[in-house]
Protein backbone atom coordinates (compact mmCIF):
# COMPACT_ATOMS: atom_id res chain seq x y z
CA UNK A 1 0.00 0.00 0.00
CA UNK A 2 1.62 3.14 -0.77
CA UNK A 3 2.72 5.18 1.79
CA UNK A 4 4.06 2.15 3.60
CA UNK A 5 6.76 -0.05 3.06
CA UNK A 6 3.93 -3.35 4.61
CA UNK A 7 6.50 -5.19 6.48
CA UNK A 8 8.08 -4.51 10.42
CA UNK A 9 11.07 -5.66 11.79
CA UNK A 10 11.03 -7.92 14.65
CA UNK A 11 14.54 -8.32 16.66
CA UNK A 12 14.92 -10.94 19.52
CA UNK A 13 17.34 -9.48 21.80
CA UNK A 14 17.89 -13.09 23.37
CA UNK A 15 18.77 -15.10 20.20
CA UNK A 16 20.44 -12.49 18.60
CA UNK A 17 17.88 -12.79 15.82
CA UNK A 18 15.69 -10.91 13.45
CA UNK A 19 13.39 -11.62 10.53
CA UNK A 20 10.38 -9.42 8.98
CA UNK A 21 6.68 -9.66 8.96
CA UNK A 22 4.52 -8.38 6.22
CA UNK A 23 1.56 -6.76 6.79
CA UNK A 24 -1.44 -6.44 4.88
CA UNK A 25 -3.11 -3.73 3.22
CA UNK A 26 -6.18 -4.39 5.49
CA UNK A 27 -4.24 -3.46 8.44
CA UNK A 28 -3.25 -0.03 7.42
CA UNK A 29 -7.22 0.75 5.41
CA UNK A 30 -8.12 0.41 9.35
CA UNK A 31 -5.56 1.42 11.80
CA UNK A 32 -2.79 3.42 9.01
CA UNK A 33 0.99 3.56 11.11
CA UNK A 34 1.91 5.10 14.10
CA UNK A 35 -0.42 4.80 16.90
CA UNK A 36 -2.85 2.94 14.92
CA UNK A 37 -0.60 0.29 13.95
CA UNK A 38 1.13 0.38 17.32
CA UNK A 39 -1.83 -0.57 18.91
CA UNK A 40 -2.78 -3.37 16.68
CA UNK A 41 0.49 -4.42 17.26
CA UNK A 42 0.59 -4.75 21.07
CA UNK A 43 -2.88 -6.21 21.07
CA UNK A 44 -2.01 -9.37 18.36
CA UNK A 45 1.68 -9.78 20.16
CA UNK A 46 1.32 -8.92 24.01
CA UNK A 47 -0.46 -11.45 26.53
CA UNK A 48 -2.96 -9.79 28.88
CA UNK A 49 -1.42 -8.83 31.72
CA UNK A 50 2.04 -9.24 30.78
CA UNK A 51 4.34 -7.33 33.63
CA UNK A 52 5.70 -4.29 31.63
CA UNK A 53 9.61 -5.11 32.71
CA UNK A 54 9.05 -9.23 31.51
CA UNK A 55 10.72 -10.28 28.12
CA UNK A 56 7.47 -10.88 26.70
CA UNK A 57 6.54 -7.25 26.93
CA UNK A 58 7.16 -6.24 23.43
CA UNK A 59 8.70 -2.85 22.76
CA UNK A 60 7.67 -0.99 19.70
CA UNK A 61 8.94 2.14 17.29
CA UNK A 62 6.13 3.13 15.30
CA UNK A 63 6.60 5.35 11.95
CA UNK A 64 3.56 6.70 9.81
CA UNK A 65 3.07 7.16 5.76
CA UNK A 66 4.07 11.00 6.53
CA UNK A 67 7.55 10.27 7.95
CA UNK A 68 10.55 10.95 5.27
CA UNK A 69 7.71 12.84 3.04
CA UNK A 70 6.97 16.26 1.82
CA UNK A 71 4.38 16.60 4.77
CA UNK A 72 5.41 19.63 7.20
CA UNK A 73 5.35 18.49 10.84
CA UNK A 74 6.21 14.79 10.28
CA UNK A 75 9.81 14.27 11.52
CA UNK A 76 8.68 12.39 14.66
CA UNK A 77 8.16 8.67 16.01
CA UNK A 78 6.81 6.70 18.47
CA UNK A 79 7.34 3.86 21.12
CA UNK A 80 4.41 1.90 22.16
CA UNK A 81 5.05 -0.31 24.99
CA UNK A 82 2.81 -1.78 27.96
CA UNK A 83 3.89 1.03 30.89
CA UNK A 84 5.59 0.26 33.87
CA UNK A 85 4.42 3.72 35.38
CA UNK A 86 0.52 3.24 34.48
CA UNK A 87 0.64 -0.79 34.12
CA UNK A 88 -1.62 0.13 31.10
CA UNK A 89 -1.10 1.50 27.14
CA UNK A 90 2.00 3.27 26.84
CA UNK A 91 2.71 5.98 24.00
CA UNK A 92 5.38 8.23 23.77
CA UNK A 93 6.41 10.69 20.64
CA UNK A 94 9.14 12.48 19.69
CA UNK A 95 10.70 14.91 17.48
CA UNK A 96 14.12 16.18 16.43
CA UNK A 97 15.80 14.37 13.81
CA UNK A 98 15.75 10.63 14.00
CA UNK A 99 12.20 9.31 12.76
CA UNK A 100 14.14 10.00 8.58
CA UNK A 101 16.77 7.76 9.73
CA UNK A 102 14.39 5.16 10.75
CA UNK A 103 12.29 5.15 7.93
CA UNK A 104 15.37 4.63 5.49
CA UNK A 105 15.58 1.21 6.86
CA UNK A 106 12.73 0.35 5.39
CA UNK A 107 10.20 -0.58 8.01
CA UNK A 108 6.94 0.65 9.10
CA UNK A 109 7.90 -0.82 12.89
CA UNK A 110 10.83 -2.16 14.58
CA UNK A 111 9.52 -4.71 17.30
CA UNK A 112 12.02 -5.93 19.90
CA UNK A 113 11.25 -9.28 21.63
CA UNK A 114 12.70 -11.09 24.78
CA UNK A 115 15.65 -9.26 26.43
CA UNK A 116 19.43 -9.29 26.12
CA UNK A 117 21.69 -11.17 29.19
CA UNK A 118 23.52 -8.14 28.78
CA UNK A 119 23.45 -4.43 27.60
CA UNK A 120 23.71 -3.64 24.40
CA UNK A 121 22.89 -1.45 21.73
CA UNK A 122 22.07 -1.98 18.53
CA UNK A 123 22.67 -1.14 14.51
CA UNK A 124 19.68 -1.19 12.53
CA UNK A 125 20.03 -0.40 8.65
CA UNK A 126 18.47 -1.38 5.76
CA UNK A 127 20.68 -4.18 5.00
CA UNK A 128 20.23 -5.82 8.70
CA UNK A 129 20.63 -5.92 12.57
CA UNK A 130 23.94 -5.72 14.16
CA UNK A 131 23.99 -6.38 17.90
CA UNK A 132 27.24 -4.23 20.11
CA UNK A 133 27.93 -4.40 23.24
CA UNK A 134 27.04 -1.82 25.77
CA UNK A 135 29.39 -3.08 28.95
CA UNK A 136 31.39 -0.09 28.33
CA UNK A 137 28.72 3.18 28.10
CA UNK A 138 26.16 1.35 30.60
CA UNK A 139 25.85 4.15 33.54
CA UNK A 140 27.01 7.08 31.24
CA UNK A 141 24.60 10.07 30.58
CA UNK A 142 22.23 10.46 27.48
CA UNK A 143 24.68 13.12 26.01
CA UNK A 144 27.65 10.90 25.77
CA UNK A 145 26.20 7.54 25.01
CA UNK A 146 24.78 9.60 21.90
CA UNK A 147 28.35 10.49 21.15
CA UNK A 148 30.00 7.09 21.91
CA UNK A 149 27.70 4.84 19.90
CA UNK A 150 28.00 7.32 16.73
CA UNK A 151 31.59 7.33 17.26
CA UNK A 152 31.66 3.25 17.23
CA UNK A 153 29.90 3.01 14.21
CA UNK A 154 31.94 5.91 12.16
CA UNK A 155 28.70 7.84 11.44
CA UNK A 156 28.04 11.40 12.26
CA UNK A 157 24.39 12.95 13.62
CA UNK A 158 23.48 14.55 10.02
CA UNK A 159 24.24 10.52 8.99
CA UNK A 160 22.58 8.19 11.64
CA UNK A 161 19.68 8.85 13.93
CA UNK A 162 20.34 7.59 17.16
CA UNK A 163 17.94 7.21 20.25
CA UNK A 164 19.46 6.07 24.33
CA UNK A 165 18.76 5.97 27.69
CA UNK A 166 20.50 7.40 30.72
CA UNK A 167 21.16 5.52 34.12
CA UNK A 168 17.13 6.28 34.80
CA UNK A 169 16.68 3.53 32.36
CA UNK A 170 19.25 1.77 33.00
CA UNK A 171 17.99 1.27 36.84
CA UNK A 172 14.14 0.60 35.81
CA UNK A 173 13.06 4.26 36.94
CA UNK A 174 9.17 3.72 36.20
CA UNK A 175 9.10 6.96 34.72
CA UNK A 176 12.52 7.12 32.37
CA UNK A 177 12.42 8.21 29.02
CA UNK A 178 14.44 7.89 25.45
CA UNK A 179 16.38 10.73 24.60
CA UNK A 180 17.67 11.54 20.86
CA UNK A 181 19.46 14.77 19.78
CA UNK A 182 20.42 15.43 22.81
CA UNK A 183 17.43 17.15 24.19
CA UNK A 184 14.29 15.38 22.62
CA UNK A 185 12.50 12.99 24.63
CA UNK A 186 10.23 10.22 24.35
CA UNK A 187 9.46 11.14 27.38
CA UNK A 188 6.61 10.17 29.28
CA UNK A 189 4.81 6.65 30.88
CA UNK A 190 8.59 5.00 31.15
CA UNK A 191 9.11 3.62 27.79
CA UNK A 192 12.71 4.20 28.87
CA UNK A 193 12.62 1.77 31.63
CA UNK A 194 10.91 -1.07 29.38
CA UNK A 195 14.68 -0.58 27.09
CA UNK A 196 16.15 -1.02 30.20
CA UNK A 197 14.37 -3.64 31.41
CA UNK A 198 15.34 -5.19 27.77
CA UNK A 199 19.53 -3.92 28.28
CA UNK A 200 19.34 -2.15 25.39
CA UNK A 201 21.23 1.12 26.38
CA UNK A 202 20.84 2.44 22.69
CA UNK A 203 19.88 1.99 18.88
CA UNK A 204 20.79 3.67 15.77
CA UNK A 205 19.28 3.73 12.46
CA UNK A 206 20.40 4.82 8.52
CA UNK A 207 20.00 3.30 5.12
CA UNK A 208 18.67 4.35 1.76
CA UNK A 209 15.03 2.94 1.47
CA UNK A 210 12.84 5.31 0.21
CA UNK A 211 9.10 5.27 1.26
CA UNK A 212 7.00 5.82 -2.06
CA UNK A 213 3.57 7.87 -1.71
CA UNK A 214 0.04 7.23 -3.26
CA UNK A 215 0.25 11.53 -5.35
CA UNK A 216 3.99 13.00 -4.80
CA UNK A 217 2.66 16.04 -6.70
CA UNK A 218 -0.25 16.45 -4.04
CA UNK A 219 2.26 16.71 -1.61
CA UNK A 220 4.52 18.91 -3.27
CA UNK A 221 1.89 21.28 -3.97
CA UNK A 222 0.62 20.96 -0.04
CA UNK A 223 4.40 21.65 1.27
CA UNK A 224 4.48 24.79 -1.20
CA UNK A 225 0.97 26.26 -0.07
CA UNK A 226 1.64 26.26 3.41
CA UNK A 227 4.94 27.33 3.60
CA UNK A 228 3.34 30.19 1.47
CA UNK A 229 0.47 30.32 4.89
CA UNK A 230 2.79 29.79 7.45
CA UNK A 231 4.55 33.52 7.07
CA UNK A 232 1.57 35.04 8.23
CA UNK A 233 -0.45 32.85 10.65
CA UNK A 234 -0.31 33.43 14.16
CA UNK A 235 0.09 30.26 15.89
CA UNK A 236 3.45 29.83 13.57
CA UNK A 237 4.44 33.18 15.16
CA UNK A 238 3.52 32.81 18.04
CA UNK A 239 5.83 29.39 18.49
CA UNK A 240 8.67 30.53 16.31
CA UNK A 241 8.88 33.55 19.07
CA UNK A 242 8.53 32.29 22.51
CA UNK A 243 7.74 28.37 21.73
CA UNK A 244 5.97 26.70 24.14
CA UNK A 245 7.09 29.03 27.00
CA UNK A 246 4.86 31.46 25.94
CA UNK A 247 1.90 29.94 27.94
CA UNK A 248 3.64 31.13 31.28
CA UNK A 249 2.03 34.09 30.78
CA UNK A 250 -1.34 33.01 29.43
CA UNK A 251 -1.91 30.06 31.66
CA UNK A 252 -1.34 32.29 35.01
CA UNK A 253 -3.72 35.21 34.02
CA UNK A 254 -6.26 32.49 33.87
CA UNK A 255 -5.29 31.24 37.50
CA UNK A 256 -4.73 27.65 35.86
CA UNK A 257 -0.96 27.61 36.38
CA UNK A 258 -0.48 24.47 39.28
CA UNK A 259 1.84 25.85 41.61
CA UNK A 260 2.67 24.76 44.89
CA UNK A 261 1.78 20.97 44.16
CA UNK A 262 -1.51 21.89 43.31
CA UNK A 263 -2.53 23.68 45.71
CA UNK A 264 -2.46 27.59 43.96
CA UNK A 265 -3.51 28.45 40.24
CA UNK A 266 -0.98 31.67 39.94
CA UNK A 267 2.99 31.03 40.65
CA UNK A 268 3.59 34.43 42.51
CA UNK A 269 6.96 34.60 40.56
CA UNK A 270 5.94 33.97 36.75
CA UNK A 271 7.55 36.43 35.37
CA UNK A 272 10.46 35.69 36.35
CA UNK A 273 9.69 31.81 34.64
CA UNK A 274 8.09 33.41 31.84
CA UNK A 275 9.28 33.30 28.05
CA UNK A 276 10.27 37.30 28.52
CA UNK A 277 12.34 35.88 31.43
CA UNK A 278 14.16 33.22 29.17
CA UNK A 279 14.99 35.27 26.61
CA UNK A 280 16.07 37.99 28.82
CA UNK A 281 18.24 36.07 30.89
CA UNK A 282 19.76 33.77 28.37
CA UNK A 283 21.28 33.69 24.88
CA UNK A 284 18.05 32.10 23.29
CA UNK A 285 17.96 30.68 19.35
CA UNK A 286 14.97 29.24 17.58
CA UNK A 287 15.56 25.23 16.34
CA UNK A 288 13.79 22.99 14.48
CA UNK A 289 12.95 19.56 13.36
CA UNK A 290 13.11 18.59 10.05
CA UNK A 291 10.82 19.27 7.88
CA UNK A 292 9.33 21.72 10.24
CA UNK A 293 8.52 26.08 9.75
CA UNK A 294 7.65 26.51 13.47
CA UNK A 295 10.92 26.10 14.84
CA UNK A 296 9.29 26.48 18.51
CA UNK A 297 12.49 25.07 19.85
CA UNK A 298 14.40 27.49 22.06
CA UNK A 299 18.55 26.52 21.74
CA UNK A 300 19.25 28.05 25.09
CA UNK A 301 22.88 29.45 26.50
CA UNK A 302 22.74 30.62 30.41
CA UNK A 303 24.56 33.90 29.93
CA UNK A 304 25.20 34.47 34.03
CA UNK A 305 24.97 33.27 37.11
CA UNK A 306 26.11 29.90 38.58
CA UNK A 307 25.19 27.60 35.58
CA UNK A 308 26.93 30.12 32.93
CA UNK A 309 27.72 28.53 29.51
CA UNK A 310 24.82 25.46 30.50
CA UNK A 311 23.28 24.88 26.90
CA UNK A 312 20.18 22.88 26.58
CA UNK A 313 17.18 23.11 24.51
CA UNK A 314 14.63 24.37 26.12
CA UNK A 315 12.94 24.37 28.82
CA UNK A 316 9.47 23.78 27.37
CA UNK A 317 6.25 25.09 29.28
CA UNK A 318 5.84 21.72 30.93
CA UNK A 319 8.94 21.88 32.93
CA UNK A 320 8.96 25.09 34.01
CA UNK A 321 5.45 24.61 35.05
CA UNK A 322 6.83 21.29 37.00
CA UNK A 323 9.54 22.65 38.75
CA UNK A 324 8.81 26.46 38.62
CA UNK A 325 5.23 26.47 39.77
CA UNK A 326 4.68 23.40 41.65
CA UNK A 327 8.39 23.40 43.15
CA UNK A 328 8.50 27.30 43.27
CA UNK A 329 11.59 27.28 41.65
CA UNK A 330 12.01 31.30 40.86
CA UNK A 331 14.65 31.63 38.47
CA UNK A 332 14.14 30.51 34.74
CA UNK A 333 18.04 29.51 34.32
CA UNK A 334 17.57 27.11 37.61
CA UNK A 335 14.88 25.50 35.88
CA UNK A 336 17.17 24.81 32.74
CA UNK A 337 19.62 23.91 35.06
CA UNK A 338 17.07 20.58 36.47
CA UNK A 339 15.96 20.36 32.99
CA UNK A 340 19.49 19.39 32.06
CA UNK A 341 19.92 16.70 35.00
CA UNK A 342 16.74 15.29 33.90
CA UNK A 343 17.43 15.03 30.07
CA UNK A 344 21.00 13.27 30.88
CA UNK A 345 19.82 10.77 33.42
CA UNK A 346 16.70 10.30 30.83
CA UNK A 347 14.04 11.06 32.96
CA UNK A 348 10.78 12.57 32.69
CA UNK A 349 10.44 16.61 33.43
CA UNK A 350 7.12 16.48 34.56
CA UNK A 351 7.06 13.43 36.73
CA UNK A 352 9.76 14.60 37.88
CA UNK A 353 8.89 17.74 38.97
CA UNK A 354 5.66 16.57 40.37
CA UNK A 355 7.25 14.07 42.28
CA UNK A 356 9.90 16.73 43.66
CA UNK A 357 6.84 18.88 44.78
CA UNK A 358 5.03 15.97 46.47
CA UNK A 359 8.62 14.91 48.37
CA UNK A 360 8.61 18.49 49.92
CA UNK A 361 5.35 18.49 51.04
CA UNK A 362 5.80 14.49 52.25
CA UNK A 363 9.02 16.26 54.38
CA UNK A 364 7.02 19.48 55.18
CA UNK A 365 4.72 17.16 56.95
CA UNK A 366 7.13 15.01 58.81
CA UNK A 367 6.35 11.92 56.70
CA UNK A 368 10.14 11.76 55.43
CA UNK A 369 13.44 12.21 57.91
CA UNK A 370 14.69 14.20 54.75
CA UNK A 371 14.86 18.04 54.61
CA UNK A 372 13.57 19.37 51.64
CA UNK A 373 11.17 22.56 50.62
CA UNK A 374 10.14 24.94 48.03
CA UNK A 375 12.68 27.06 46.23
CA UNK A 376 15.55 24.52 47.00
CA UNK A 377 17.02 23.98 44.04
CA UNK A 378 19.96 21.97 45.42
CA UNK A 379 18.14 19.84 47.27
CA UNK A 380 16.10 19.11 44.15
CA UNK A 381 18.80 18.40 42.20
CA UNK A 382 20.38 15.87 44.71
CA UNK A 383 16.71 14.03 44.96
CA UNK A 384 17.14 13.80 40.66
CA UNK A 385 20.42 11.80 41.45
CA UNK A 386 18.53 9.41 43.51
CA UNK A 387 15.75 8.87 41.87
CA UNK A 388 18.03 7.41 39.16
CA UNK A 389 20.34 5.69 41.59
CA UNK A 390 16.96 4.53 43.76
CA UNK A 391 18.98 5.66 47.01
CA UNK A 392 16.95 6.71 49.86
CA UNK A 393 13.61 7.93 49.12
CA UNK A 394 14.77 8.00 45.48
CA UNK A 395 13.74 4.78 45.40
CA UNK A 396 10.68 5.25 46.48
CA UNK A 397 9.79 8.01 44.11
CA UNK A 398 11.54 6.06 41.73
CA UNK A 399 8.30 3.35 41.75
CA UNK A 400 5.62 6.17 40.88
CA UNK A 401 3.14 8.71 42.79
CA UNK A 402 0.92 5.23 43.49
CA UNK A 403 3.49 3.73 45.18
CA UNK A 404 5.51 6.79 46.91
CA UNK A 405 2.04 8.15 48.53
CA UNK A 406 0.71 4.51 49.51
CA UNK A 407 4.35 4.26 51.23
CA UNK A 408 3.95 7.68 52.93
CA UNK A 409 0.42 7.70 53.74
CA UNK A 410 -0.38 10.52 51.30
CA UNK A 411 -2.87 8.78 48.93
CA UNK A 412 -4.96 11.53 49.99
CA UNK A 413 -3.36 14.75 48.38
CA UNK A 414 -1.49 12.89 45.79
CA UNK A 415 -2.13 13.77 42.33
CA UNK A 416 -2.57 11.23 39.10
CA UNK A 417 -4.86 9.29 37.15
CA UNK A 418 -3.98 5.99 36.69
CA UNK A 419 -0.52 6.35 38.04
CA UNK A 420 0.87 9.53 36.04
CA UNK A 421 0.61 12.61 36.85
CA UNK A 422 -1.27 15.64 34.60
CA UNK A 423 0.74 18.09 32.63
CA UNK A 424 0.44 22.43 33.97
CA UNK A 425 -3.12 23.23 32.79
CA UNK A 426 -5.23 22.83 35.74
CA UNK A 427 -9.25 21.32 35.45
CA UNK A 428 -10.60 23.13 38.71
CA UNK A 429 -10.15 26.23 36.15
CA UNK A 430 -10.07 24.39 32.50
CA UNK A 431 -12.73 22.02 32.85
CA UNK A 432 -12.26 20.46 29.60
CA UNK A 433 -9.17 18.94 30.89
CA UNK A 434 -10.81 17.35 33.90
CA UNK A 435 -12.07 14.96 31.07
CA UNK A 436 -9.12 14.63 29.05
CA UNK A 437 -7.54 14.00 32.12
CA UNK A 438 -9.44 10.56 32.71
CA UNK A 439 -10.31 9.67 29.64
CA UNK A 440 -6.80 9.36 28.51
CA UNK A 441 -5.24 6.89 26.59
CA UNK A 442 -2.38 6.75 29.05
CA UNK A 443 -3.01 8.28 32.21
CA UNK A 444 -3.58 11.89 32.96
CA UNK A 445 -2.23 13.38 29.72
CA UNK A 446 -2.74 17.22 27.91
CA UNK A 447 -1.81 15.98 24.36
CA UNK A 448 -4.28 13.13 23.63
CA UNK A 449 -6.93 15.48 23.06
CA UNK A 450 -5.13 19.23 23.71
CA UNK A 451 -8.83 20.60 25.10
CA UNK A 452 -6.86 23.56 26.87
CA UNK A 453 -5.98 25.10 23.44
CA UNK A 454 -9.79 25.70 22.75
CA UNK A 455 -10.61 26.84 26.55
CA UNK A 456 -7.55 29.59 26.53
CA UNK A 457 -8.39 30.53 23.24
CA UNK A 458 -11.90 31.40 23.53
CA UNK A 459 -13.04 28.97 21.38
CA UNK A 460 -15.75 27.47 24.59
CA UNK A 461 -15.64 29.15 27.57
CA UNK A 462 -13.19 26.97 30.29
CA UNK A 463 -16.09 26.70 32.78
CA UNK A 464 -18.82 25.64 30.41
CA UNK A 465 -19.93 22.41 30.16
CA UNK A 466 -22.54 22.60 27.53
CA UNK A 467 -21.43 21.50 24.10
CA UNK A 468 -17.85 20.83 25.76
CA UNK A 469 -17.41 17.22 24.72
CA UNK A 470 -18.52 17.89 21.15
CA UNK A 471 -15.40 20.33 21.00
CA UNK A 472 -13.03 17.39 22.97
CA UNK A 473 -13.86 14.93 20.45
CA UNK A 474 -13.10 16.97 17.18
CA UNK A 475 -9.91 17.59 19.05
CA UNK A 476 -9.35 14.06 20.27
CA UNK A 477 -10.38 12.37 16.71
CA UNK A 478 -7.82 14.75 14.40
CA UNK A 479 -5.00 14.31 17.09
CA UNK A 480 -5.79 10.44 16.94
CA UNK A 481 -5.00 10.81 13.31
CA UNK A 482 -2.19 12.87 13.81
CA UNK A 483 -0.64 10.34 16.25
CA UNK A 484 -1.02 7.55 13.82
CA UNK A 485 0.44 9.73 10.35
CA UNK A 486 2.63 10.81 12.32
CA UNK A 487 2.45 14.79 12.88
CA UNK A 488 3.67 17.06 15.01
CA UNK A 489 0.70 17.88 17.83
CA UNK A 490 1.38 21.88 16.72
CA UNK A 491 0.33 21.55 13.61
CA UNK A 492 -3.48 20.54 14.96
CA UNK A 493 -4.60 24.59 14.16
CA UNK A 494 -3.13 24.13 10.89
CA UNK A 495 -3.97 20.86 9.73
CA UNK A 496 -7.67 20.48 9.90
CA UNK A 497 -10.03 17.92 8.51
CA UNK A 498 -9.77 19.07 4.90
CA UNK A 499 -6.09 18.77 5.29
CA UNK A 500 -6.00 15.57 6.99
CA UNK A 501 -7.93 14.42 4.03
CA UNK A 502 -5.25 15.67 1.35
CA UNK A 503 -2.66 13.93 3.46
CA UNK A 504 -4.15 10.71 3.75
CA UNK A 505 -5.08 10.85 0.56
CA UNK A 506 -1.66 12.20 -0.96
CA UNK A 507 0.63 9.42 1.09
CA UNK A 508 -1.67 6.46 1.04
CA UNK A 509 -3.87 6.70 -1.76
CA UNK A 510 -7.44 6.35 0.49
CA UNK A 511 -9.95 8.76 -0.01
CA UNK A 512 -11.71 9.70 3.05
CA UNK A 513 -14.27 12.32 3.45
CA UNK A 514 -14.38 14.00 7.21
CA UNK A 515 -16.92 11.39 8.56
CA UNK A 516 -14.29 8.68 6.87
CA UNK A 517 -11.30 10.01 8.77
CA UNK A 518 -13.87 10.36 12.29
CA UNK A 519 -14.96 6.69 11.91
CA UNK A 520 -10.64 5.57 11.34
CA UNK A 521 -9.47 7.67 14.33
CA UNK A 522 -12.83 5.85 16.50
CA UNK A 523 -11.30 2.80 15.31
CA UNK A 524 -7.64 3.39 16.77
CA UNK A 525 -9.20 5.05 19.86
CA UNK A 526 -11.39 1.78 20.37
CA UNK A 527 -8.59 -0.28 19.72
CA UNK A 528 -6.16 1.58 22.27
CA UNK A 529 -9.63 1.44 25.12
CA UNK A 530 -9.54 -2.61 24.67
CA UNK A 531 -5.86 -2.45 25.43
CA UNK A 532 -6.38 -1.16 28.74
CA UNK A 533 -9.86 -2.50 29.31
CA UNK A 534 -8.05 -6.29 29.03
CA UNK A 535 -5.42 -4.88 31.32
CA UNK A 536 -8.04 -4.58 33.85
CA UNK A 537 -8.95 -0.91 33.66
CA UNK A 538 -12.49 0.03 34.37
CA UNK A 539 -15.18 3.50 34.33
CA UNK A 540 -13.83 3.78 38.00
CA UNK A 541 -10.67 4.34 37.04
CA UNK A 542 -11.68 7.02 34.42
CA UNK A 543 -12.06 9.63 37.39
CA UNK A 544 -9.47 12.38 38.94
CA UNK A 545 -8.34 13.40 42.28
CA UNK A 546 -10.51 14.00 44.63
CA UNK A 547 -8.76 17.08 45.73
CA UNK A 548 -10.04 18.88 42.12
CA UNK A 549 -13.44 18.02 43.09
CA UNK A 550 -13.23 19.29 46.94
CA UNK A 551 -10.78 22.10 46.80
CA UNK A 552 -10.73 25.39 45.58
CA UNK A 553 -7.83 27.15 43.85
CA UNK A 554 -7.76 30.70 42.49
CA UNK A 555 -9.45 34.33 42.96
CA UNK A 556 -12.83 32.50 41.83
CA UNK A 557 -12.69 29.83 44.64
CA UNK A 558 -13.17 27.52 41.66
CA UNK A 559 -13.42 23.34 41.63
CA UNK A 560 -14.63 20.74 38.75
CA UNK A 561 -17.93 19.48 40.90
CA UNK A 562 -18.40 15.82 40.92
CA UNK A 563 -21.37 16.35 39.00
CA UNK A 564 -20.21 18.72 36.29
CA UNK A 565 -17.21 15.68 36.11
CA UNK A 566 -19.95 12.88 35.75
CA UNK A 567 -21.55 14.72 32.73
CA UNK A 568 -18.66 14.85 30.93
CA UNK A 569 -17.70 11.43 31.71
CA UNK A 570 -21.34 9.86 30.67
CA UNK A 571 -21.90 12.02 27.00
CA UNK A 572 -18.05 11.26 26.49
CA UNK A 573 -18.52 7.01 26.85
CA UNK A 574 -22.27 8.22 24.15
CA UNK A 575 -21.00 10.23 22.08
CA UNK A 576 -17.57 8.15 21.46
CA UNK A 577 -19.84 5.08 21.30
CA UNK A 578 -19.43 3.31 24.15
CA UNK A 579 -21.64 1.77 26.77
CA UNK A 580 -22.17 3.00 30.16
CA UNK A 581 -19.46 1.46 31.58
CA UNK A 582 -17.26 2.72 29.21
CA UNK A 583 -16.65 -0.56 26.89
CA UNK A 584 -16.83 0.27 23.08
CA UNK A 585 -19.77 -1.41 21.16
CA UNK A 586 -18.26 -1.81 17.60
CA UNK A 587 -16.69 -4.85 17.06
CA UNK A 588 -12.63 -4.06 15.70
CA UNK A 589 -11.50 -6.08 12.43
CA UNK A 590 -8.25 -7.90 12.63
CA UNK A 591 -8.23 -7.59 16.38
CA UNK A 592 -7.08 -10.59 18.01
Amino acid sequence: MEGFFNKILIINLREKTHREEIIPDEVYQNYLGGKGLGVYLLLKKNKPKVNPFSPENHFIIGLGPVTDTKVWGSSRYGIFTKSPLTGIFSESYSGGRVAEPMSRTGYDALILEDSSPRPVFLEITDQGVEFHHADDIWGLDTYESQDFVLEKIGKKEKEAGTIVIGPAGENLVRFAGIVNNYWRCAGRTGVGAVLGAKKVKAIVFYGNKERQVASPGVLDRFWDEWLQKSKDHPVVHAFKNFGTPGLVTIVNKFEAFPSRYWSEGTFRNWEDISAEALHSKCDVKTRACNRCFMACGRYTTVKEGRHKGLKIEGPEYETIYAFGGLCEIREIEEIAYLNDICDRLGMDTITSGNLAAFAIEASRRGKIPDKLDYGDVDGIASLLHKISKKEGIGAVLAEGIRYASKKWGLEDIAIHVKGMEPAGYDPRILKGMGLAYATSDRGACHLRATIFKAELSGMIPPDQIEGKVEVFLDYEDRLTLLDSLIICRFYRDLFLWDELATIVEGTTGLKLEKEGLQRLASRIRNATRTFNLREGITKDDDTLPSRFFKEPISSKKSVITEEEFERLREEYYRMRGWDENGVPIEELPFIP
